[in-house]
């Protein structure tokens, strides 16, 4: 089953499910802690990327993950949707640099309606942001229709997203995605498959 945030103007909800206003903010550099940076190393690693990649982070944050994947693709291009404004503003800033040379675009939206051309990514990550996706078949679903033939995807969760790594494998089944597998580390879970 996976952890679905009550849509409800909740304290959780506002500080880490779709973060906005000054709960937002302190959620945002909650999650921008050294544990999360390590998640984010994790995930990418996994994911293989190479420098020359077009990559795509679904539920950036505060964009510790893009950091990283900019890092990792200096002649390639990253992109990430997040549903939050504060959490676009926060990356944004964390990212200044990369955005203003057109290595990084940052924009609001939804996992449901990815702002992309079908095939436009190689590679495709998200990090404890399924659980607040309002249908994540759906999600899988439109990230495998940006991605490339041969694209891959990893979700990433740390232990306090409370994801169970049983459910993963028939939620990207029915994504669409094939050759799916689940790691399990004490940092959290990774969940792996392509197109």
């Amino acid at each position: 089953m996976v952890v679905v945030l009550n849509p409800k103007n909740t304290l959780l909800d506002r500080m880490f499910g779709r973060p906005r206003g000054l709960l937002g903010r302190i959620g945002g550099r909650l999650l921008a802690t050294r544990g999360k940076r390590k998640m984010a190393e994790w995930v990418l690693s996994e994911l293989d990327v190479e420098p020359t990649d077009h990559v795509i982070e679904i539920g950036f944050g505060p964009g510790i993950g893009i950091q990283s994947a900019a890092a990792r693709t200096p002649d390639g291009f990253v992109a990430g949707v997040d549903y939050s404004e504060v959490m676009v503003e926060l990356a944004l800033n964390q990212n200044a640099e990369d955005v203003e040379a057109g290595n990084v675009e940052l924009r609001f939206g939804s996992v449901d309606d990815l702002p992309y051309e079908d095939g436009t990514f190689d590679l495709a990550f998200s990090i404890n942001s399924m659980q607040v996706w309002p249908n994540p078949i759906e999600g899988l679903e439109e990230i495998r229709r940006v991605l490339k033939p041969s694209g891959r995807v990893v979700l990433g969760f740390t232990p306090s997203a409370g994801q169970s790594s049983d459910e993963l494998q028939p939620l990207l089944s029915d994504g669409g995605f094939d050759n799916i597998r689940i790691e399990e580390k004490e940092m959290g879970i990774c969940a792996i498959a392509s197109k």
